[in-house]
C-alpha cells in the first residue's frame, strides 16, 4: 500500500510537471489569467460551470472570488451554476439537464462576462450547450479540460488541455490551475501585482 501511495502521489506530480514544461501552454494560462483580470477590471463578472467533481470545482472556483483566496480584499463577483438546486432542478425537469447551464447563461450573463466551463473529458452536453449561449450573448469562454480537449477545446475562446487521461490527475491539476487564476486575479487586482 505504501508503494501503490508513492505512485500516486509521483503521478501527479509527473502530470504537474507536464504543464510547466509544455510553454505554449504556461503562455494560454497567462492569457486566460489576464482575461480574468480584464473582466473584473471592466466590472463583470465570472461564471463557472461542470459536473460532479467539475461543479465542486466550479463551487470551489467561485467562493475563493468571492470570499477570498489568499489576503482580505473586496468580494468579486463569481458565480458557480452548479448551485442553486431550484434552478437545476426546473431547467432539467422543463427543458432537459443538457439545457441547465445555458439556461442560466441566458438570464444571468452579460456581455463582457466570462465563462469557464470545466470538464475532465470535454464532452459534457450541458457545459458545451453554454458555450454556445455565453458565445451568443458576447461572453469569453474558457474551457478547462483533459485527454484531448473534446468538443469543448473545439468552441472556447481559451481551451486549457491538462495533458492527461486520468480523471484524478486531470481534476488535480485543474484545481491548481484554478488557484492560480485566483490568485493573479487577487495580486493583479488588489496586491500591486504578480512579480
Amino acid at each position: 500500500m505504501k508503494n501503490y501511495i508513492i505512485n500516486q502521489i509521483n503521478d501527479s506530480a509527473a502530470t504537474k510537471k507536464a504543464l510547466v514544461e509544455n510553454d505554449a501552454l504556461v503562455n494560454l494560462l497567462v492569457e486566460v489569467a489576464q482575461a480574468c483580470v480584464e473582466v473584473y477590471r471592466k466590472g463583470k463578472k465570472i461564471l463557472i460551470a461542470g459536473n460532479g467533481g467539475s461543479a465542486a470545482d466550479a463551487q470551489h472556483f467561485a467562493a475563493e472570488l468571492v470570499g477570498r483566496y489568499g489576503f482580505d480584499r473586496p468580494s468579486l463577483p463569481s458565480i458557480a451554476l452548479t448551485t442553486d438546486t431550484s434552478n437545476l432542478t426546473a431547467i432539467g425537469n422543463d427543458y432537459g439537464y443538457e439545457y441547465v447551464f445555458s439556461r442560466q447563461l441566458e438570464g444571468l450573463g452579460q456581455e463582457g462576462d466570462l465563462f469557464i466551463g470545466i470538464s475532465t473529458s470535454g464532452n459534457s452536453q450541458n457545459v458545451i450547450n453554454a458555450f454556445i449561449s455565453a458565445k451568443d450573448r458576447g461572453i469569453t469562454t474558457v474551457a478547462l479540460v483533459g485527454r484531448d480537449g473534446g468538443k469543448m477545446a473545439a468552441i472556447a475562446d481559451y481551451a486549457i488541455v491538462v495533458p492527461s487521461n486520468a480523471t484524478p490527475r486531470i481534476q488535480e491539476s485543474h484545481l491548481l490551475i484554478e488557484h492560480m487564476i485566483c490568485d493573479i486575479i487577487e495580486k493583479e487586482i488588489f496586491g500591486g501585482g504578480v512579480a
